[in-house]
């Protein structure tokens, strides 16, 4: 395998590794803090490095990229602000693991509305593993139990999370329709308007809950430092050497880092999300075959 390969697989290991941080230790703070409060204070602390990371990586030519504000504003609702409320209100109501198994589906409906949106190809075995990481999702939400569909139906925090693998969804698509914004640079603009956006909000409601404890504190400091900065520098890094398509498939991993925390710490799942988590991974990496093969090419 090539050095730079070796470099951009590194790369992508840690910037997953930081996002499933996001899940378990956004469970942890999201007791302490509301949702909004933890959105709000995540991406207050993440501006200042990721501007400063901007401004010496990529040296943007701001008054360009000001011009762009109307994509910079619908990706900043979507990817920033829309899908991190739905993530942290879905783990007030559900485990850091089911979300993750939740959000594994992902990268396949964002094929399916590639090829309705954009009509990007999806083909036989896209379709088949579209299905297939369907039928890995209803296992998940339905903890084995097809009744459920007809009965209950799913709990609040899984509604919620497929809100947000919605929402993702579409800030992926209004992605793949950005003008020519250096990535660290348009993160960092699209944190400056979430914050405008929510500190009216947050003022008007009494101001931003500040968390009660020491371990509160400390996984909010990880969220705002190692998910919201390092992730997606290490992320951008990996895509000099990868293509997206490739790349892409490695955000599987988050599910299988979740998976590995809760079975370490003792945490209570079932056989059901680990058998529903394998069903939807299998899926996403058939539908992008295409991605694994060249992922092969590079050793």
């Amino acid at each position: 395998m090539q050095r730079h390969s070796i470099i951009a697989i590194g790369s992508l290991l840690g910037a997953t590794l930081f996002w499933a941080g996001n899940y378990v230790l956004g469970a942890i703070a999201v007791a302490q803090v509301d949702p909004l409060s933890l959105v709000l204070l995540r991406w207050l602390i993440a501006l200042v490095p990721l501007a400063l990371i901007a401004q010496i990586v990529e040296r943007p030519d701001w008054r360009m990229v000001l011009r762009t504000w109307p994509w910079l504003i619908a990706s900043s609702m979507l990817g920033l602000l829309g899908y991190n409320m739905l993530l942290y209100a879905a783990l007030e109501h559900t485990t850091p693991f089911n979300a993750s198994l939740i959000n594994a589906f992902n990268p396949a409906l964002i094929a399916v509305a590639a090829a309705l949106l954009l009509r990007e190809r999806l083909g036989r075995r896209g379709i088949s593993g579209v299905l297939l990481a369907l039928i890995g999702v209803l296992i998940v939400l339905t903890d084995g139990d097809a009744a459920r569909l007809l009965g209950a139906g799913f709990g609040t925090g899984e509604l919620l999370m497929i809100g947000a693998i919605v929402v993702w969804s579409a800030y992926t698509i209004v992605g793949r329709m950005a003008p020519k914004v250096p990535p660290i640079t348009a993160t960092a603009v699209q944190a400056a308007i979430t914050i405008a956006v929510l500190a009216p909000i947050s003022i008007a409601s009494g101001g931003p809950t500040l968390p009660d404890s020491r371990v509160g504190l400390w996984s909010l400091l990880f969220i705002a430092v190692f998910p919201s900065v390092l992730s997606y520098v290490l992320w951008n890094r990996a895509l000099v050497t990868l293509p997206a398509s490739a790349a892409g498939v490695f955000m599987n991993l988050i599910t299988v880092y979740i998976a590995v925390f809760t079975i370490v710490s003792g945490q209570q799942y079932s056989v059901a999300q680990l058998f529903g988590g394998a069903i939807v991974i299998s899926g996403v990496v058939l539908t992008n075959a295409g991605a694994v093969k060249f992922l092969r090419r590079t050793k």
